[in-house]
């Protein structure tokens, strides 16, 4: 009768260390989960930094294609300004 006493006073013991250990498990995918909602922050926040930045990149690369377009029409028109020059000779 030894051995039934013991199996009832085991079994609490048990539940306890499933409770610890399902509470533990609980708190750090809590952990995790927190860690990674402010790693999707910074990465949301990067992103838009990142974007930004791309955004003016491609306002400047359309500001210089304008210039070196209407300097390749300068260029163009003195080009031939000269060839006419030379043609009337």
């Amino acid at each position: 009768m030894a051995g039934s006493d013991s199996a009832p006073q085991a079994e609490p013991e048990i539940e306890n260390h499933l409770s610890s250990l399902i509470y533990d498990i609980s708190n750090e995918a809590q952990t995790i989960m927190e860690n990674m909602l402010k790693m999707i922050a910074e990465i949301n926040q990067n992103s838009a930094v990142i974007e930004e930045e791309i955004d003016k990149c491609k306002v400047s690369a359309m500001e210089r294609k304008t210039a070196l377009d209407e300097e390749k029409d300068h260029v163009q028109k003195a080009a031939y300004s000269v060839l006419d020059m030379l043609n009337r000779d």
